[in-house]
């Protein structure tokens, strides 16, 4: 991943074909929630097309690659993914006839991984934990194997690649700022650090003011403490990624898990939205932040950024909760 430019390896019918796909990108809604105390928007990343706010990191990273000649159609891309970055890219890459290998791990929802052994000729899961009780380490691992038994391999490396970073300053951010306009508080879950990076910068360019609020879960490495087993993907990570060192973060909220289902039930019982873990771990912040707070009302935008669909066995599901985060959270809708 560099920004030198191959001009004799650049596939120009594979990059009108990338362009096209980023163009054909949907504007997600930002809606309006009712909430004491505060103006509450989410921005309805589940609406991309593969689901996830992972959708906009991923095409603008292909489309950079593209542009740069680093990927062609004789190119394999290989990353390493707990879930909806692997989706993301696999649509996008079997659109443009793109080998693609994703690394995986036990944590990964089965929907999940059902639908990209489905697209992808070839998948890859480990099943060793790494040094910190996770499994980051063990993929990335594997990630280093593979690019050195394929030939012409891409790897994305979305934990430190800041064109992912880009693809949300330049299309989340972006929306989100035409529709809301002024925001007081913006919450964001962390795990590459792409979305936050993006975000926050945005955010703290044209509203300098707005406070933006890092949350993550127990067990994560990323803002200091030290690694230990997670159970739900799409939030934490077992390294503090590069990323994260240009984010503009005025504070950061650590929830359990526990509050992380919780702030999921909570978010489906109160608004009907039915959303992924990182967004239950957000709405949860929120609410925690905002308890009783009086005086006038701050403008407080979060994302939604998948589906609870995923996570329907285990989120969702009190005999997975009660296995395996114990004490049962409680059973919200």
């Amino acid at each position: 991943m560099s920004a030198h430019v191959d001009q004799g390896r650049i596939d120009r019918q594979l990059l009108d074909r990338v362009d096209a796909l980023l163009g054909d990108l949907p504007r997600t809604r930002v809606v309006r929630l009712p909430h004491p105390g505060i103006r509450l928007y989410a921005k309805m990343e589940s609406e991309n097309r593969t689901g996830s706010a992972k959708d906009r990191a991923a095409i603008w990273i292909l489309r950079e690659a593209v542009r740069r000649g680093e990927i062609t159609r004789t190119t394999t891309v290989v990353e390493s993914s707990s879930g909806n970055f692997a989706l993301a890219l696999a649509s996008f890459l079997n659109e443009l006839d793109v080998p693609f290998v994703p690394v995986l791990d036990p944590n990964v929802n089965a929907a999940t991984e059902r639908t990209l052994r489905r697209l992808c000729a070839r998948v890859e899961k480990v099943t060793e934990t790494d040094g910190t009780g996770g499994y980051l380490l063990s993929r990335l691992a594997r990630v280093a194997e593979l690019r050195t038994e394929l030939s012409d391999v891409y790897w994305p490396n979305q934990y430190s690649n800041p064109d992912g970073a880009r693809g949300h300053y330049e299309l989340t951010a972006r929306e989100l700022l035409d529709d809301v306009g002024r925001i007081d508080y913006l919450f964001v879950g962390v795990g590459t650090g792409a979305t936050i990076n993006g975000l926050s910068r945005r955010l703290g360019e044209e509203h300098p003011e707005a406070a933006v609020v890092a949350v993550d879960v127990e067990g994560s490495a990323i803002f200091g403490a030290p690694p230990a087993r997670r159970r739900i993907p799409g939030i934490g990570s077992s390294i503090r990624p590069p990323l994260i060192d240009d984010a503009w973060i005025r504070k950061v909220v650590v929830l359990s898990e526990l509050d992380e289902v919780a702030g999921c039930r909570s978010l489906l019982r109160d608004h009907g939205i039915y959303a992924g873990g990182s967004t239950g771990c957000v709405y949860a912040a929120i609410t925690r932040h905002f308890d009783g707070h009086t005086g006038p009302e701050p403008v407080v935008a979060f994302l939604c950024a998948d589906s609870g669909e995923p996570y329907a066995d285990t989120v969702y599901a009190n005999d997975w909760v009660a296995e395996h985060l114990t004490p049962v959270a409680t059973e919200g809708a």
